[in-house]
């Protein structure tokens, strides 16, 4: 069954086709490690998590590559402002090293609780400076840089195509429209590939290079970095709908530019999460940690279950409703599944399911279907629960919500005898009493829930 993916480059889904039989390239924009990760940033690293599991769940294999942006990115993407680790270290009162270390620590734990895949190489900008400095210099031997008073900068007239990721009608755009325009640059679309510190201030993190002291723009460790580890040619680039018109755009520019070739040959972006139909955004204050989430009682995986129920190219709405509703679908799955872990009666055949979740991912990573099909596994009757319970562990190296975890949970004696005691309450039509135990075992976190098997019971 062939695997369709929605290229932006093309504007279209394509067949997937990868360089190198059974195996795939993927290289992922990794966090800026200045501050915490918000649930917006989370969305995109679930998506790349689907996509990559779907390539194991297609027998490739996968070699994963994510940057850690820990110096170059700032607050502007005109190649202005504050550098975002020396705002981040001003802010906290600790060096930039250490808020690197920190929230690069933070941002592992967040992706273990989603249970997402660590990648197989992490590289950090800092670590990877002379491939850097190696780049600029081979672009500048090709003629595409030009030194200003605050750095070098790519020519991008120099490319007949510049913009072609982004679909940018170049000579449409006015100066400081897209981005804001710093004195002295050739063309409002150019960009920084390596910036001078600012006279007389000693930055915390530069190195020298062309007799002075200064730090990579943001765009060109992407670039270096994924070259480093998975060659000049490689499958698959990801990350955000934001990274199309600048970041990615000039990514492509830089390295095909030094290269003389196609680069990447399939780019997939995750779309927005927004906030109370508003976006949200580190500078705007208004985001939310997955630490933030679990503190308000909701488990990790729940705010995954979330994800899951939208296409990664839709906008989705997050509300804590929303997620209420989430949380309430998440135990509910999670209830049939504990019912059929227990049972192992067999019957039917399960390859027609499989088939069935194996389309879904396959069309462009379709986590709403592939969802659908499960509960659809769940609902039958035309599988027994031993068949059942292998599909649900089988889809859910893919889903990745935990299901093959999942124990009943534990009670005092004392709670399994106040449910006795109420089962037979309800036997003996004293109605009074039982409701008055369920009220108890309410109040100590214990729900019922009358079956025509009997009393069901969980843990809240």
């Amino acid at each position: 069954m062939m695997l369709k993916l929605y290229n932006t480059l093309s504007r279209k889904k394509e067949v997937f086709n990868s360089i190198k039989k059974s195996s795939v390239s993927i290289y992922t924009c990794g966090p800026t490690v200045y501050n915490s990760a918000h649930i917006g940033n989370l969305r995109t690293y679930i998506f790349e998590d689907i996509l990559k599991k779907v390539l194991l769940f297609n027998k490739f294999k996968v070699k994963h590559v994510m940057n850690i942006t820990d110096v170059g990115h700032l607050t502007s993407d005109g190649d202005t402002g504050e550098d975002k680790m020396e705002k981040g270290s001003k802010r906290e009162g600790k060096s930039a090293w250490d808020i690197a270390k920190f929230y690069t620590k933070e941002f592992k734990d967040d992706i273990k609780k989603l249970n997402i895949l660590e990648p197989d190489i992490w590289c950090k900008a800092t670590e990877n400076i002379k491939e850097q400095i190696d780049f600029v210099k081979e672009l500048d031997k090709k003629g595409f840089v030009y030194e200003i008073s605050d750095g070098l900068y790519f020519d991008t007239s120099r490319l007949k195509d510049y913009g072609k990721l982004a679909r940018l009608k170049i000579e449409k755009l006015k100066p400081g429209v897209r981005v804001k325009l710093v004195h002295g640059k050739k063309n409002s679309t150019d960009f920084a590939l390596w910036k001078f510190s600012p006279k007389g201030e000693k930055r915390q993190m530069e190195w020298k290079f062309k007799d002075s002291y200064g730090f990579p723009g943001w765009h060109i460790e992407c670039s270096a970095m994924s070259m480093k580890f998975l060659g000049e040619h490689f499958d698959i680039h990801c990350g955000g709908v934001d990274h199309i018109p600048v970041h990615h755009t000039n990514e492509i520019a830089q390295s095909e530019a030094l290269l003389g070739k196609k680069w990447v040959n399939y780019w997939l972006h995750g779309e927005f999460l927004k906030v109370d139909g508003g976006k949200m955004s580190k500078s705007l204050n208004n985001f939310y940690t997955l630490n933030y989430v679990i503190k308000k009682g909701f488990d990790a995986l729940v705010l995954r279950y979330f994800y899951l129920s939208a296409h990664y190219r839709t906008v989705l709405n997050f509300t804590f409703e929303g997620l209420e509703g989430a949380k309430n679908s998440y135990e509910h799955l999670k209830d049939r599944v504990l019912e059929i872990k227990s049972c192992k009666d067999s019957k039917g055949r399960i390859s027609k399911y499989k088939n069935k979740f194996l389309k879904a991912c396959n069309d462009d990573l379709n986590t709403p279907q592939a969802l659908a099909v499960l509960w659809d596994v769940l609902k039958t009757n035309s599988l027994g629960s031993k068949e059942k319970y292998s599909l649900v562990l089988d889809f859910d190296t893919v889903l990745g919500l935990g299901l093959g975890k999942i124990k009943k949970s534990k009670v005092s004696k004392g709670i399994l005898d106040l449910i006795k005691n109420r089962d037979k309450a309800r036997k003996e039509k004293d109605w009074k009493l039982a409701d008055k135990i369920r009220d108890t075992l309410k109040k100590k976190g214990v729900v019922l829930e009358d079956t025509d098997k009997g009393v069901k019971w969980k843990v809240l």
